[in-house]
């Protein structure tokens, strides 16, 4: 795992372009991450990885969502939202609580994620505006079925992204994030879930799995919004194949 995005070119370059080389402030204590790096990669594949430094904010995080989880703070997680809303075994098997930003672990990862709306969105035009996000623990045995985090067509949950929590992990531990290319359903990447490793991929594009864990594996699932198309022309410019009718 490297700081600069694997190549994967799963289609033909957009016909925009988007605005690189600008010196996006993040500030002392956060992770640094290559923003030219991973609007690129966005750009080209849809995805991105990172291996972010160990810094203070990434220790409180993993030790707050150990503490939740030892404490039984976490709930099933289900499918669908309101009414809609089921816990499916079938489909998944983790459980969740989400952020708050009450503790200075949550604080601190939200600062974070609003550097990368703002990076983004001045790279890519892409109207992120808001930013929801949970831990989540899959125990032994736990997975999560192949899925789209978003909706066809919907636009609410333009980014995802999902930080991980896990020191020593290895691809025989299991619990890895798998990412299809929807036009042939070929695997693009198995990404190991090694502390922090930090993905990030277009919600409603990428469809993608988390395998079976053989231990408990923790992260961080994360979403940045956006409730108006009319304020992603980068989106509209494109032609995603997930949101045709």
């Amino acid at each position: 795992m490297t700081g600069t995005p694997e190549k994967h070119n799963r289609r033909a370059p957009p016909v925009w372009s988007p605005i690189l080389s600008l010196q996006t402030h993040i500030p002392a204590g956060l992770p640094r991450i290559d923003l030219d790096a991973l609007c690129r990669a966005l750009v080209e594949q849809g995805w991105a990885v990172f291996a972010l430094a160990d810094t203070a904010m990434l220790t409180a995080l993993r030790e707050e969502a150990l503490a939740l989880w030892q404490e039984d703070e976490l709930t099933r997680a289900g499918i669908g939202r309101a009414d809609d809303f089921d816990i499916v075994r079938e489909i998944r098997r983790d459980k969740t609580k989400w952020f708050d930003g009450a503790s200075e672990a949550q604080a601190a990862y939200l600062d974070f994620a609003e550097t990368l709306r703002v990076g983004i969105n001045e790279r890519l035009l892409l109207g992120l505006f808001a930013f929801e996000a949970h831990y989540a623990v899959y125990e032994p045995g736990g997975f999560y079925r192949r899925h789209l985090d978003s909706f066809r067509g919907a636009r609410n949950r333009i980014l995802s992204s999902v930080l991980y929590l896990n020191p020593g992990w290895e691809p025989a531990d299991g619990g890895l994030l798998r990412l299809f290319d929807e036009r042939d359903d070929s695997v693009m990447a198995d990404i190991v879930p090694e502390c922090g490793t930090f993905a990030v991929f277009l919600s409603e594009e990428i469809p993608h799995e988390v395998t079976a864990a053989l231990k408990a594996r923790f992260s961080i699932a994360g979403w940045h919004r956006c409730n108006d198309l009319g304020r992603a022309p980068a989106l509209q410019a494109r032609v995603l194949p997930l949101a045709a009718p």
